[in-house]
């Protein structure tokens, strides 16, 4: 693993001294937004407008905030209008690179080998984490965003008026609520897999898992009933959610310790992820080879000799019977 500092790679071991043990996600420094003239967003500088062609996707298969902004560019039908590059599932001392590999798909705008040399371009005293996702702007040559949170929500609706799909997945009347479940879920869930499995002290791995389980069945509660988070059509809420759930049996279970139950054990939550991999261009965006090969052979303070398991076998496109719950 590695950060740059000034613009210079730095190689450094994972370590949790500073925090107790406990794993801390720092936050992701480039907010700037598209918007539909180019105003400024909530964050960051204007000049951003949301033009086809224009702006440029760089993802990990493997990273589950990646995952949420192809997600949403599939459902938006934003493929011709926002180019797309795969960096290799492997991340090593390099960070993440363009080695060849299934579904590595290289950058074509800086001739990047390692995703940090995109960060180099956008700004050449970048300091900070080398992550994904990143949105690209062709026009200026700059890192627009590498906030996920952020491109799912310029995605939904900043492309509408220049032939994005139809579909708000924000309703704005749900937007309060929506915010407010998100966040648990981020706290005890999406982030709390790895609070638990980068865990260096048993408390802080005990407090993590705990908070891992209590939030799978209060959401196995709230789905006995309705068919998404919000009623009969899914939000932001559950994109951001099925990236995490479609991992956990692969990854979470056995390689992050998070083994109290699998997600296969609540029936509810098992039927929710197929019913939202159903949806027209969800299951291409799913590559569960670079999923397991990524944490497995990436973590070595976790999984040292780097196996990568075969199992388990996971049948996402099994029908659910789910269709017929109410709204909620």
């Amino acid at each position: 693993m590695g950060q740059l500092v000034d613009g210079h790679w730095e190689v450094e071991e994972f370590s949790t001294l500073r925090t107790g043990g406990r794993f801390v996600r720092p936050a992701s420094p480039i907010r700037h937004w598209i918007t539909p003239d180019g105003a400024p967003g909530p964050t960051g500088e204007g000049g951003f407008k949301a033009e086809p062609g224009r702006y440029h996707l760089y993802v990990s298969l493997a990273c589950p905030w990646a995952h949420r902004t192809l997600i949403l560019r599939a459902l938006k039908g934003l493929e011709a209008m926002i180019s797309l590059s795969v960096v290799h599932w492997l991340m090593r001392e390099d960070g993440w690179t363009f080695a060849p590999g299934p579904g590595v798909i290289p950058d074509p705008n800086v001739g990047a080998r390692f995703l940090r040399d995109v960060y180099i371009a956008s700004d050449a005293h970048y300091t900070g984490r080398v992550t994904t996702p990143v949105l690209w702007d062709k026009q200026t040559k700059r890192i627009v965003n590498n906030e996920s949170a952020d491109i799912i929500r310029m995605f939904n609706s900043a492309f509408d008026g220049v032939g994005a799909a139809p579909g708000d997945y924000e309703p704005v009347a749900l937007k309060d609520e929506i915010d407010a479940l998100n966040a648990r879920i981020y706290d005890l869930l999406n982030n709390g897999v790895y609070k638990a499995g980068l865990a260096r002290d048993q408390a802080a791995y005990e407090e993590a898992v705990t908070g891992v389980f209590a939030m799978l069945d209060e959401l196995e509660a709230r789905l006995a009933e309705r068919r998404y988070l919000f009623g009969d059509r899914p939000t932001l809420a559950d994109w951001r959610l099925f990236p995490t759930l479609v991992r956990f049996d692969a990854v979470y279970v056995g390689h992050f310790k998070c083994n109290l139950r699998r997600l296969v054990d609540y029936p509810n939550l098992w039927g929710y992820v197929r019913d939202l991999y159903a949806f027209p261009g969800v299951a291409g965006t799913v590559d569960l080879h670079h999923i397991k090969h990524h944490y497995y052979e990436s973590h070595r303070a976790v999984n040292p000799s780097g196996v990568v398991p075969l199992g388990p076998v996971l049948d996402f496109t099994e029908p659910t019977g789910r269709a017929a719950l109410a709204a909620g």
